[in-house]
Parts: structure tokens; C-alpha cells; sequence
């Protein structure tokens, strides 16, 4: 997992220079005939860990109003050229992660499923989606179609498939509920932008900073993990969450600073 545009680094997105559209013929229908197709593998996996675990009917009803949301948010963020021809192969690819992503987060509205095989459960489908995150970045650079859409699609859910683990892990009962943080603290540096302009600033590619990020997804994925005694999770999380209040402590210093003076970043709205 690469969580290439990690939960801070939302100030990058709009650096990305489109190489091309990004998007690719689609024909009629454009991304809503792509996201109904989507649907499909999300309809399976949200059956099968619905009917896998015994959860309650509004299980399915959750996942399917995330499903909306995405879908809603997708088109009112894709560029025209996206909702006329189609999404492309690179976004197609986030997409399909976002099919796993999201029957794992309709998990945070059922905290009972705390058994081994659950924690088993979610950890493998959030490990292949972190897997895949890989590949839809080298797929737009290879086919020259690199977008801020695609940047920013990518970013989005990165950050939102780390929220969501940093609530199970909480809902575990391994870590105090300040292992959140892991999660929402990108988003407060989001809200944080609207308060002080400096932080919606342009944010160089940083090394430091997709590090720090993978770190935090397999840190969460960890403490997930049944073999993982509650004192190393919680032990892990807190190194974890240094880390993570490090590396954003050096992006505002830089924001705030002569950094804090570049172009605005879209990713902060």
C-alpha cells in the first residue's frame, strides 16, 4: 500500500499536473453506466459479509448509502470530459477499490462484530484494497493519464478507508478511543484550511509524508489483528500517531511559512 496522497497531504492534489484528460471513452452514460457496473461487486461483498456474519438488515442499507454518497460526490467532482466519455482505466481501478472500501466501513455502524473471523475479515479486504492502491497511480503515469480528479479520487478514499479502521480499532476495545485521531486528523487539517488559508496552500512531494502514511495503514491494520495483544496495540498506535503529529507539524510549519504563499489547493474544499 502506497496511501500515496496521504490524509495531510490534501494540499497536493491540485499540484497534480494533468498529463491528459485522464478519462477515457465511456460512451453514452459516461461514469454512471461505469458506476452501475461498479455496483455489482460492491452488491456481492456487501451480500456476502452480510449474510457471513448474520448482521441486521440495515447492514446492507448503510453500505448502499455510502454507495450514493460516493457516487453523488463522483459526478459533481469529475470534470465534464469524465461525465461525457467515462472515467478511465486509472480511475476505474479506484473505483473498484472503493467497492471494498466501503462494505468494510458500513462495519462501523455494527460494533458487535467483534470475533476473530470478523477482524480476519475486514484486515483482508482492506489489505487488497491498500494492495490496489498501487496500481491505480502507475496506471495513470504509464497511460499518460494523470488528472487532479484522479489525485484527489484517490486521496479521498485513502483517507476515508483509514478514518474508518481507526473507528474499528477503537470499537475493538485494543485502544482508547484517541486511536481516532490516526484517522481524523487529516480531515481537521482540512477544516483547519478554511480558518487559515496558509494550510490550503501547494504541498511539495514528500518522501517523509507517503512513508508516514503507509505506516499508518498497516499500523491499523495490525491492531486489528486478533493475535495482537491490547497493551502492543495500543503501544503501536500511540508510535503511530507521534509520527503522523510530526509530519503534520512540518507541513504547516512550511505552510505557514514561504510555503504557505503557493497556489490553493482544490483538495481542501
Amino acid at each position: 500500500m502506497t496511501l500515496k496522497s496521504s490524509r495531510h497531504e490534501s494540499a497536493t492534489a491540485a499540484s497534480v499536473t494533468p498529463v491528459s484528460s485522464g478519462y477515457g471513452p465511456g460512451g453514452p452514460g459516461g461514469p454512471v453506466r461505469e458506476l452501475a457496473w461498479a455496483a455489482l461487486p460492491l452488491a456481492l461483498l456487501t451480500a456476502a459479509t452480510w449474510l457471513l456474519f448474520g448482521l441486521s438488515a440495515s447492514y446492507p442499507v448503510q453500505v448502499g448509502g455510502l454507495w450514493v454518497g460516493l457516487c453523488v460526490w463522483i459526478y459533481r467532482r469529475a470534470p465534464r470530459p469524465a461525465v461525457a466519455g467515462g472515467l478511465g482505466i486509472a480511475n476505474r481501478v479506484t473505483l473498484a477499490r472503493a467497492t471494498l472500501v466501503l462494505p468494510v466501513a458500513g462495519l462501523v455502524f455494527h460494533p458487535a462484530l467483534a470475533v476473530d473471523l470478523g477482524y480476519w475479515w475486514v484486515i483482508f479486504w482492506s489489505g487488497v484494497a491498500m494492495v490496489l492502491d498501487n496500481v491505480d497511480g502507475r496506471i495513470a503515469r504509464r497511460t499518460g493519464t494523470t488528472s487532479s480528479f484522479g489525485a484527489r479520487f484517490d486521496l479521498e478514499l485513502d483517507a476515508f478507508l483509514l478514518l474508518v479502521l481507526s473507528v474499528l480499532v477503537w470499537q475493538s476495545g485494543k485502544v482508547a478511543a484517541w486511536v481516532i485521531l490516526v484517522g481524523a486528523l487529516r480531515y481537521f487539517f482540512v477544516a483547519a484550511g478554511w480558518a487559515l488559508p496558509a494550510l490550503r496552500g501547494a504541498l511539495p512531494e514528500s518522501f517523509r509524508r507517503k512513508t508516514v502514511c503507509v505506516v499508518q495503514g498497516l499500523v491499523l491494520l495490525v491492531c486489528l489483528g486478533p493475535i495482537t495483544p491490547a497493551r502492543l496495540a495500543s503501544v503501536v498506535a500511540g508510535s503511530a500517531l507521534a509520527l503522523l503529529v510530526y509530519s503534520f507539524a512540518v507541513d504547516v510549519i512550511w505552510l505557514l511559512g514561504s510555503g504557505g504563499r503557493g497556489p490553493t489547493s482544490e483538495a481542501t474544499g
